[in-house]
């Protein structure tokens, strides 16, 4: 995309945040849902389509586009970015990196549209972080697999039409070389999904379990047609996600920096406004400084992505970073509120709740860091 189309389309969803999406999020925390309209909205936009390439009807956004229009967006709530996060990123992007031809033509452009929403069956019970233990097995009947097992906490499961799902394939093979990466539709026999999860926030992001009894799968349906590599498109996959997931932190940054200066320039004690207090301008500076050193890892690592340049120590580091920036943000804005900051009234108390789930998905800090470590030990 050209520089100016571009900066149309950035433009005209920073005036959408602005005038439609913050308005709306009280409704949304409240109905613990998001209205239809605003989903019509985001299809018409396109922004399903933010990462699918042209040639499917997408915008085919570079890695760095995609990252400042995601930021530009989170400055409403994160829930707002729910709805199309796991079909931009890791509900897709595994069709979009390792699938066959037929694949690619038969999902990208329903993902570029909204006309199909995709999401991400990895985790179950007995395996987050430790993905490798997966224990949903893939048996082979012919031309077909029958997929049985449980996966937790997927977002979006409720809105899916496909499932990007992990199964193990080879029950010999212990780890991840027995997993296979399966494009499983929504509506297939045997499918059911547990009640929703009641979740600390992003209250409108919709996860629940999803059960599988005896699916029945076409073996064409494994991603890229080879199976036992189903572990590897999903780490290919987990490094675009976490540069999507910094920005998405740096959204939020955004917002409640901006929320605390106007609080610290408008509340009044001891005769002054507190901003005048240096304690509150040392929180004030802090979040600067952790919002501008998010930005400038996140820029980095956007471009040598997209330069093609092996990123994944650099992904963990920025995912680790931004990620907990974060969070420090979000507290030192509740204590900038005071009392007020606790209060369900003030929007400061629900994005520290909500920020809080960015520290666990797409590799929870604890696992960023231990990338981290092993890379730098192999000296890579």
């Amino acid at each position: 995309m050209d520089a100016e189309t571009f900066g149309l389309l950035k433009d005209q969803l920073a005036r959408y945040v602005e005038e439609r999406l913050i308005p709306a999020e009280d409704a949304v925390e409240d109905g613990d849902d998001i209205p239809a309209d605003i989903v019509a909205e985001f299809k018409a936009m396109g922004l399903f389509g933010l990462s699918v390439p042209e040639a499917y009807g997408g915008l085919g956004l570079t890695m760095a586009e995609e990252a400042q229009l995601v930021r530009t967006l989170c400055r409403a709530s994160i829930t707002f970015r729910s709805l199309i996060g796991t079909t931009v990123g890791i509900g897709s992007q595994g069709i979009m990196i390792d699938g066959t031809p037929e694949q690619k033509a038969e999902w990208l452009p329903k993902f570029a549209t909204g006309e199909a929403i995709a999401s991400f069956a990895l985790t179950e019970p007995g395996a987050g972080s430790d993905a490798a233990s997966l224990r949903a097995q893939a048996v082979r009947d012919g031309d077909f697999y029958r997929i049985s097992g449980t996966k937790r906490y997927i977002t979006n499961a409720p809105r899916a039409t496909v499932f990007t799902l992990m199964a193990r394939t080879d029950a010999q093979v212990k780890g991840a070389a027995g997993i296979s990466a399966f494009i499983v539709p929504a509506d297939s026999p045997g499918i059911s999904l547990g009640k929703p999860d009641r979740k600390m926030g992003q209250r409108g992001a919709k996860t629940c379990d999803v059960i599988l009894d005896d699916v029945l799968v076409p073996a064409a349906n494994i991603i890229g047609g080879v199976p036992g590599q189903g572990f590897r498109t999903a780490m290919k996959v987990l490094d675009r996600g976490r540069i999507h997931i910094a920005a998405v932190a740096l959204g939020m940054a955004d917002r409640l920096i901006e929320t605390s200066l106007a609080y610290a320039q408008s509340r009044e004690q001891f005769g002054q406004a507190i901003s005048q207090f240096q304690l509150v301008q040392a929180m004030l500076a802090d979040m600067e400084v952790d919002r501008l050193t998010s930005e400038a890892l996140l820029e980095r690592t956007a471009a040598r992505f997209d330069a093609g340049q092996a990123t994944n120590r650099e992904c963990s580091v920025l995912k680790l970073h931004a990620s907990e920036a974060v969070g420090r943000i979000a507290d030192k804005a509740v204590q900038i509120h005071g009392g007020a900051g606790y209060m369900a009234e003030y929007k400061v108390e629900r994005f520290y709740r909500d920020v809080r789930l960015l520290r666990i998905y797409e590799g929870t800090s604890q696992i960023q860091q231990t990338i981290i470590a092993k890379a730098m030990l192999r000296g890579v």
